[in-house]
């Protein structure tokens, strides 16, 4: 590959904006093609390119005119794609530890659940008869007030106050329960 001729390069040493756009001409598609043989995405390939040509304006004063360019750029832009695939695989392993804490809160908050679940059918079996079973025509059947009414031969105000007064007694359970 032909170099940039160095006295192109003191004129980017000196800040020159038209040698710094002939450096960028001149390299771009080489650079972008060496980058993008290693990371397989052409536009982040494009954004690391833009990246370090931003990162050469930036140092242009520490520039060597004497020295090789092309090995230089070449160097930044290796050095910037290692980086990068750095960062893929860090947050790659960012991504799996916060799978990981997801599906473990949901498993404790399935085992919460379970064990709250079975503190309720404990208060539940705990109930008068008639009240464990208005809960469970209600709950389990999903029977209106008015069908629990019907089938007990009880009144509709009844059904609801005995639901009232069981729940009430099953919340005091997993009160007393959970200060354990």
């Amino acid at each position: 590959m032909k170099q940039i001729d160095k006295s192109s390069l003191e004129a980017l040493k000196n800040g020159s904006e038209k040698a710094f756009q002939e450096l960028y001409h001149f390299y771009q598609i080489p650079a972008l093609r060496f980058c993008n043989s290693i990371l397989k995405d052409i536009e982040e390939s494009e954004n690391i390119i833009q990246e370090v040509f931003v990162k050469i304006w930036n140092r242009r004063a520490t520039i060597n005119p004497d020295l090789n360019f092309t090995s230089y750029l070449f160097t930044i832009v290796k050095n910037r794609v290692f980086d990068h695939l750095k960062e893929v695989k860090k947050n790659e392993f960012l991504r799996e530890r916060y799978w990981t804490n997801i599906l473990v809160s949901q498993d404790d908050d399935n085992e919460i659940k379970e064990e709250r679940f079975e503190k309720i059918k404990e208060a539940v079996e705990g109930l008068s008869e008639k009240r464990k079973k208005i809960i469970k025509l209600n709950y389990d059947e999903g029977k209106s007030y008015e069908e629990i009414a019907d089938q007990l031969n009880i009144s509709k105000n009844t059904v609801k106050n005995q639901l009232v007064k069981a729940k009430q007694v099953i919340r005091r359970q997993l009160e007393i329960a959970s200060m354990l």
